[in-house]
């Protein structure tokens, strides 16, 4: 297969998908949203990053789009590779931390958008809960 501007040879590749998702800190808690598509659920605010784009702004982008919220000191957190931490395909999420003062409404693929603590969090999609956990346990120390 060759491309079709240039006609050099394309290699195909399968690699792992690059998403962002954001632990959007208020007060005491953190902003969760309920997905509209599947896999639905509660989840982080996240999304795909796109091409061009830094996983800083798609963090910001994926926040203010999902929440309506725009966040401040945004910071990278860690990162998810796990094959299967996805059921649609491979992804790596970078995470990231950020604060605000606004409460967050629902948006683009939220149906709904809510506060929760470490003691009140839902069932959770993805490995959203092992992201949580680690994030409530770096909290501690």
């Amino acid at each position: 297969m060759h491309c079709p501007h240039c006609h050099q040879p394309l290699n195909i590749y399968r690699n792992p998908v690059p998403t962002v998702d954001i632990i959007i800190e208020i007060g005491e808690s953190i902003v969760l949203i309920k997905r509209k598509n599947p896999p639905h659920g509660w989840a982080l605010p996240g999304g795909f990053v796109d091409y061009g784009e830094s996983y800083e702004t798609a963090a910001a982008r994926e926040a203010e789009e999902e929440t309506g919220i725009t966040v401040t000191n945004l910071q990278q957190f860690r990162t998810y590779s796990d094959p299967d931490r996805d059921p649609r395909q491979h992804t790596a999420s970078t995470v990231f931390i950020a604060r605000s003062d606004t409460l967050p409404t629902a948006g683009d693929d939220a149906a709904e958008a809510a506060l929760y603590t470490e003691a009140t969090l839902p069932d959770l999609v993805f490995d959203h809960k092992k992201i949580l956990t680690d994030y409530f346990t770096f909290k501690k120390t």
